[in-house]
């Protein structure tokens, strides 16, 4: 295991898992969101190849509608 930074708050997650495996693992599969490591957004089309590394910091937006 490694600890990340998720949202400003620790996180403990499995070596070499990518960002693609965290979202699914925080059961967030499917919604509209944005995610930044280290301040870097990182495109959707990259998540499963963008493995965690100790001591990411990563951001989670969720996109939310309205008017």
């Amino acid at each position: 295991m490694i600890e990340i930074e998720l949202n400003g708050a620790p996180h403990r997650v499995p070596a070499q898992q990518t960002l693609h495996e965290l979202v699914e693992a925080l059961q967030l599969g499917g919604q509209a969101l944005a995610l930044a490591v280290n301040r870097n957004v990182v495109p959707r089309q990259r998540w499963a190849g963008h493995t965690l590394a100790q001591h990411d910091k990563v951001d989670i937006v969720r996109a939310i509608g309205g008017g």
